[in-house]
């Protein structure tokens, strides 16, 4: 039985740094892991960015109420879905994914939380599992899925490259010139095309 195990941001919604950089006027925080491939080392860098701006959870929840997802994305997961269940696999946080979930129609979510203080201070982050996305994929390969992985980021590659198949999609022109064996797609059409293929 095969399974779909997508990246969120960069794929189907913004990234939610970036436009937090662009609103706050603060450009450390456009730092994502298309740059940094090291989760922990980058979510350190941004909390004591955060703390330095005396910034919190409410201000980036502010945020993104007003994000919504990428332009077709929600039709695309739903064709998808019509086909074959799709996991949605995240190093974002509960705290920031909830209503842009919703905005796609509530797909299946797997992603990490923070600890806050009662202030909105984001004191640290709490990953569910180290190098989850890539242990998520080889534990339902472990009961029976064969996976289907597509992403944007270094963060994706361990999951893509460990799956039956795997795309990289809107990626960077260094992640994709460094991984010239990787089907590359910029469309959400050609992805589910490739998607479809590989069922």
């Amino acid at each position: 039985m095969n399974i779909v195990c997508l990246d969120m941001e960069g794929v189907v919604t913004p990234e939610i740094w970036i436009a937090f950089a662009e609103r706050t006027g603060i450009p450390g925080f456009r730092r994502t892991t298309r740059d940094e491939p090291d989760y922990d080392k980058l979510m350190r860098y941004r909390i004591d960015l955060l703390k330095q701006h005396k910034l919190g959870l409410r201000e980036i929840q502010d945020v993104i109420s007003g994000i919504d997802p990428l332009p077709g994305a929600k039709a695309f997961l739903d064709e998808l879905r019509e086909e074959v269940p799709v996991l949605i696999l995240s190093d974002t946080f509960q705290e920031f994914a909830k209503p842009l979930v919703k905005k796609l129609g509530m797909p299946q979510l797997f992603c990490n939380s923070l600890e806050v203080a009662p202030d909105g201070e984001i004191l640290a982050h709490k990953m569910r599992v180290r190098n989850g996305k890539l242990r998520t994929v080889q534990a339902l390969q472990l009961i029976g899925f064969d996976t289907i992985a597509a992403g944007d980021s270094f963060n994706d590659l361990a999951m893509i490259r460990a799956s039956k198949a795997g795309f990289l999609f809107r990626t960077t022109d260094a992640i994709r010139a460094s991984n010239p064996d990787l089907p590359s797609f910029d469309t959400y059409d050609g992805l589910k095309e490739a998607i479809f293929a590989a069922l």
